[in-house]
C-alpha cells in the first residue's frame, strides 16, 4: 500500500477546482455530494458547470489560474485542465501551501488520488488504484455495487440509532461486536432490506433484551492453505473475519494473514526445526484457556490442520477441557504446491499412488519407512524435509530407487515468491545448496516430476 486511504469531512469547507470541462464537472459533482463549498477557476466553462453557477451551487472565478493566492483557505485542490503547465503550477503551489492536491491523470503531481466510490451513505466504499488504473477501479466499483443493495445505508442508520443502547448493555467491545455480528447475519437485516423498518426495530429491541452479556468461547481450527489467499475456503474466510484472537504459525503466508480481522489479537506460535516459540502442549493449553475466557479463537495453520498440522493433538485437549470447536479443512501443501509447480501427483503413465511423508518425526529423527518410500510407480511427497534432503536422497538410492529418479523442491509454493528446483536423487542436493532454497519447502520424488517441463503454468512475478 503506497497511499493511506482516509475519509475527510469537507462539509462547508472550501475546495478549489481548476478547469472548466467535463472532467472538472465530474470532480465538482463528487465534491458537492460531500457538501463542499466549491470554487471553480477557469476562463471558460461548460454549459453544465454554468448551470451550477447560475443556481448558486458553486462559486465561479472567470479567470486563468495565475498564482497560489487563488488557493488560499482551501482544504483541498483539484487541477482538471488539459494544460500540463497549468496543472503543474497548481500542483506546486498547493504543495507549497500544504494543501492536498489532485491532478487528473497525473499521479506524479498528486498528493492524493480521487477514489472510485460506492455510496450507500452513511456506508461509503472507496476504491483506489493509486492512480495506476482508474478504469479498473471503476470496474471493481460496479462489481461491488451489484453485490451491495442500496438498503445497506438504512441498516447503518438504524444501527446508529441503537448504538447507545447496545453500548449500555455490553461493557466490552468484544461483546458488542458479537451482538452486532449476530444481528447482521440474521433476519433483521432482511426486514430492513425489504422496507419493513418499523418491524425490524422491534425485532432489534427484542434481540437486545434477550442477548446474553457473556458469550461462550470457541476455537476455529482452520486450514490456511499452501499460501495463495485465493485458495482459502469461504468458511475459512468467514471465521477469519469474526475471530477475537488468532493463534498462527510460521507456515501461514503473509497474504493469508492480511485477511484476518484487522483488530483481532495476533499470537505467533510458529515453529522451525529445533526452534519452538511454544511447545505443542502449551499451544494446546493456550487455545483452551483463551476460549474459556469467552473468546472466539482462530487457530490458523498452513495447509490442512489434519495433515502434519497437529490438529488432532489440539482438539484432543479442547475435548478434554469441554471447549467447543470446529475444524475447517484447507488445501494441503502437497496438492496446492504440486499444482502450482506443474507436477501432477498421479498420472496413468507414471504413478498410480501417492505417499505423504513428514521429513522429521516427533523425536526429531529421520527414521522413515524407506522401503515403502522406495516402491515403484508412486509419487512421494515429503513435508518439512529440506534439512534432511541429502539423507532422504541417499536412503532412497540405497533402498533401490534409481539415482536418475526425478525430484523437485518447491520453496514457498503457490505464492509470488515460489521457486522450483528440479534434478535427480543424485544431483538435487547440490542444486538446492547452490540456489540457497529456504523453508518452507516441499519435496516431490517420482517420475511425475518429468511433466513439469510440459505442464508448468504458474509464473510468479519477477523482482
Amino acid at each position: 500500500m503506497q497511499a493511506l486511504p482516509i475519509f475527510i469531512n469537507i462539509t462547508n469547507r472550501l475546495c478549489v477546482v481548476v478547469g472548466g470541462g467535463d472532467v472538472a464537472m465530474r470532480k465538482v459533482n463528487t465534491l458537492l455530494k460531500a457538501n463542499a463549498a466549491v470554487t471553480l477557476i477557469s476562463p471558460e466553462i461548460s454549459s453544465d458547470l454554468l448551470g451550477l453557477v447560475n443556481v448558486k451551487k458553486i462559486n465561479y472565478s472567470a479567470t486563468c489560474y495565475l498564482s497560489a493566492t487563488q488557493l488560499q483557505g482551501a482544504c483541498l485542490v483539484i487541477a482538471a485542465t488539459d494544460d500540463h503547465v497549468v496543472n503543474m503550477a497548481v500542483s506546486n503551489d498547493a504543495k507549497h501551501l500544504n494543501i492536498p492536491v489532485n491532478v487528473v491523470d497525473s499521479p506524479s503531481l498528486c498528493t492524493f488520488t480521487m477514489a472510485s466510490i460506492v455510496d450507500r451513505s452513511p456506508i461509503v466504499i472507496a476504491i483506489s488504484s493509486e492512480g495506476n488504473a482508474p478504469v479498473l477501479a471503476r470496474y471493481i466499483r460496479t462489481k461491488i455495487e451489484t453485490m451491495l443493495p442500496a438498503g445497506y445505508g438504512r441498516i447503518a442508520h438504524i444501527a446508529g440509532e441503537f448504538r447507545d443502547k447496545v453500548k449500555a448493555k455490553f461493557t466490552t467491545t468484544q461483546q458488542r461486536r458479537i451482538f452486532w455480528e449476530g444481528v447482521l447475519q440474521g433476519p433483521i437485516v432482511e426486514r430492513i432490506l425489504s422496507g419493513q423498518e418499523a418491524a425490524a426495530k422491534l425485532d432489534l429491541e427484542d434481540a437486545l433484551s434477550a442477548a446474553p452479556t457473556q458469550h461462550q468461547g470457541e476455537v476455529y481450527l482452520v486450514g490456511g492453505g499452501p499460501g495463495d489467499p485465493d485458495l482459502l475456503t469461504f468458511r475459512a474466510l468467514r471465521l477469519m473475519q469474526q475471530c477475537d484472537v488468532c493463534v498462527y504459525d510460521k507456515l501461514v503466508s503473509p497474504e493469508v494473514m492480511e485477511l484476518v480481522r484487522r483488530d483481532a489479537e495476533l499470537i505467533y506460535v510458529g515453529k522451525a526445526r529445533d526452534q519452538h516459540t511454544l511447545p505443542q502442549e502449551e499451544i494446546n493449553e493456550l487455545l483452551a484457556s483463551l476460549a474459556l475466557q469467552g473468546k472466539r479463537v482462530l487457530r490458523l495453520k498452513g495447509g490442512d490442520p489434519f495433515i502434519f498440522g497437529r490438529g488432532g493433538e489440539e482438539i484432543e485437549t479442547l475435548m478434554q477441557r469441554g471447549v467447543p470447536f470446529q475444524v475447517v479443512p484447507g488445501i494441503t501443501a502437497a496438492n496446492g504446491v504440486s499444482t502450482y509447480a506443474g507436477i501432477p501427483l498421479t498420472h496413468r503413465d507414471y504413478a498410480q499412488a501417492c505417499l505423504f511423508i513428514t521429513g522429521h518425526l516427533k523425536n526429531g529423527s529421520l527414521d522413515l519407512d524407506w522401503v515403502a518410500m522406495s516402491r515403484p510407480r508412486q509419487t512421494v511427497v515429503v513435508y518439512m524435509g529440506l534439512v534432511g534432503l541429502a539423507e532422504i536422497c541417499r536412503q532412497l538410492i540405497q533402498h533401490g530407487v534409481a539415482p536418475s529418479m526425478p525430484v523437485a523442491v518447491i520453496e514457498q509454493g503457490t505464492t509470488q515468491r515460489q521457486r522450483v528446483v528440479t534434478g535427480t536423487l543424485q544431483d538435487l542436493t547440490e542444486k538446492v545448496v547452490t540456489t540457497q532454497l529456504k523453508a518452507p519447502c516441499l519435496i516431490i520424488v517420482g517420475e511425475v516430476v518429468r511433466l513439469r517441463e510440459k505442464l508448468n503454468w504458474f509464473e510468479p512475478l519477477k523482482g
